[in-house]
C-alpha cells in the first residue's frame, strides 16, 4: 500500500477550523487518500468525530466558507443509523466529503469488538449491511489530521492490535454464507434471479468480512472488498473470477460454483483454527 497523502492547504484549513467549532473532537481524512490508494482526482473524505450534540450552525456557516455556496449539512442521523451525517462540498474544483461520527458510539463499538461482538445494521449505501467493526477499521486506517486531545489518536493506538475475539466471531459468522448458498439453491430452478442474486452476493459479503478477518485486517465496506479480499494471502485460487462468474450466472450453475467457494474459504478458515490450536 502507499503512503496515506498528505493533506491539500484546504483540506488542512478546514480541519484547524473544524476542531473550533462546538462538539468537534477530531478531524481525520479517510477513504482511498487515507489508505494510499488514491487517484489526482479522487475525493476527500473528511470524517468530523464529535461528542454530544455538534454546533450544526456552524458548521454549515464553515461549510458554506469553503464550499462558496449555501450547502446543506445532515446532522446526526440524517443520513441513517450508520452512517451518521454530513456533508458534500467541493473546494478549490475537488469534491470534499465530510462524515459525521459519534466519538462515544464508536468508543461503544470498539469495546464490543473487543469482546467479540458485532452488528449489521440497514443502511442507505451498504447494501450488504453496515458491519459495525467498519467503525473501528476507519480509525485504524485514517490519517488524524486534528486531534486537540489526542483521544481519537489514542483510539487509533489501540486498534493496532486486531482483537482476537472479533477475529473468531468473524471468522465463526461463515456459517451465513453457506445458509445463504441454501437460500439461492432452492430459488434458482424457479428463475427467481433476484431472490438468488441477493443470496449470492450475501454469502460472498460473509466470505469477504471472514477472510480479512481471519488475516486481522479491517474492511470498510463493500466497494472494493473483493479484490482486497482476493489479495490476502491463501485466499482460494480464481476467487475473483469465480465469484463474478456466480453474479453473473445466477442459475443453478451458478449457484453450485458459489457453493464451491465458500467449502473453499471455509477450508482456509478452518486451516487456520487449527493451526492456533496446535
Amino acid at each position: 500500500m502507499n503512503s496515506p497523502c498528505a493533506p491539500s492547504p484546504a483540506v488542512a484549513r478546514m480541519a484547524a477550523r473544524l476542531t473550533r467549532i462546538s462538539g468537534v473532537e477530531a478531524v481525520v481524512l479517510g477513504g482511498s487518500r487515507a489508505r494510499g490508494s488514491h487517484r489526482p482526482d479522487s475525493d476527500w473524505d473528511v470524517g468530523l468525530y464529535y461528542r454530544g450534540a455538534p454546533d450544526l450552525a456552524g458548521l454549515t456557516a464553515l461549510a458554506a466558507e469553503f464550499h462558496g455556496a449555501p450547502v446543506e449539512v445532515a446532522g446526526p442521523g440524517g443520513w441513517g443509523p450508520w452512517v451518521d451525517g454530513g456533508a458534500w462540498l467541493t473546494v478549490d474544483g475537488v469534491a470534499v466529503n465530510w462524515i459525521l461520527r459519534d466519538l462515544d458510539r464508536v468508543r461503544s463499538v470498539w469495546a464490543d469488538c473487543r469482546e467479540g461482538r458485532f452488528e449489521v445494521g440497514v443502511q442507505p449505501g451498504h447494501p450488504l449491511g453496515f458491519w459495525s467493526p467498519c467503525y473501528v477499521g476507519e480509525v485504524a486506517v485514517a490519517h488524524v489530521l486534528q486531534d486537540p486531545a489526542g483521544e481519537l489518536t489514542a483510539l487509533q493506538e489501540a486498534t493496532r492490535t486486531y482483537p482476537e475475539p472479533l477475529r473468531r466471531a468473524l471468522t465463526d459468522a461463515v456459517w451465513e454464507a453457506d445458509f445463504s448458498v441454501g437460500s439461492a439453491r432452492k430459488s434458482a430452478p424457479s428463475g427467481d434471479t433476484l431472490h438468488v442474486a441477493l443470496c449470492l452476493s450475501k454469502a460472498f459479503g460473509v466470505l469477504v468480512q471472514s477472510l480479512h478477518a481471519h488475516h486481522r485486517t479491517w474492511c470498510l465496506n463493500e466497494k472494493g472488498a473483493l479484490a482486497a479480499a482476493a489479495a490476502l494471502p491463501g485466499t482460494p485460487a480464481g476467487f475473483t473470477d469465480r465469484v463474478t462468474s456466480a453474479l453473473r450466472g445466477l442459475d443453478a450453475a451458478a449457484v453450485e460454483t458459489a457453493a464451491g467457494v465458500v467449502r473453499d474459504v471455509r477450508a482456509v478458515l478452518d486451516a487456520g483454527r487449527a493451526g492456533r490450536a496446535r
